[in-house]
């Protein structure tokens, strides 16, 4: 039988301690924010070893991430407010219910649209390690690119302060 993973109270909410099954709300789950949104992985440690889930909420004008590709496959499904889609050098706009795919290198970013906030769930494999920032103009419009491309993560965030444990907002999901 596999256990269950018990769920510990860590700054800015729960997270699974040890591997095992559980469940857990969104409303209860640590979350982080910082320069690229809000965001929750559901993850403890240790960390998911073949699946990355997470859920992330941008404010208008405010970016995921760096415009980046990856040798992992991801997918991004919009589950409320709009957003821009930088993808492959051309700019998207995307609203409630929009799924993304995105094949391994196809380089990408979320950048928060609209007047109030966007969430986006993401899932991706976690196969290999290996990710490009490209230098892209238009990425760097919306805040969203490195000046140089580099192939390591830790230069391209060089300058960005460390995220910060927050508990869940109720107005960054749709309610009930």
């Amino acid at each position: 039988m596999v256990p269950e993973a018990p769920l510990e109270r860590q700054e800015g909410g729960l997270a699974p301690n040890g591997e095992g099954w559980f469940v857990l709300n969104v409303r209860d789950a640590r979350w982080l924010t910082g320069d690229f949104g809000s965001y929750t992985g559901f993850e403890g440690e240790p960390r998911f070893p073949q699946l990355g889930i997470n859920l992330g909420v941008l404010e208008p004008g405010q970016p995921a991430c760096y415009y980046h590709g990856e040798k992992n496959q991801e997918d991004f499904l919009v589950l409320s407010g709009e957003c821009l889609l930088l993808i492959e050098g051309q700019e998207r706009a995307l609203k409630q219910w929009d799924f993304v795919h995105c094949p391994a290198w196809t380089e990408h970013v979320f950048v928060g649209a609209g007047n109030g906030p966007c969430a986006i769930l993401a899932v991706g494999t976690r196969l290999a390690d290996a990710v490009v920032y490209p230098a892209s103009e238009l990425a760097q419009r919306h805040g969203a690119g490195v000046e140089q491309t580099t192939r390591d993560p830790r230069q391209a965030y060089a300058d960005l302060p460390p995220d910060l444990p927050t508990e869940y907002d109720e107005n960054w999901l749709p309610g009930d």
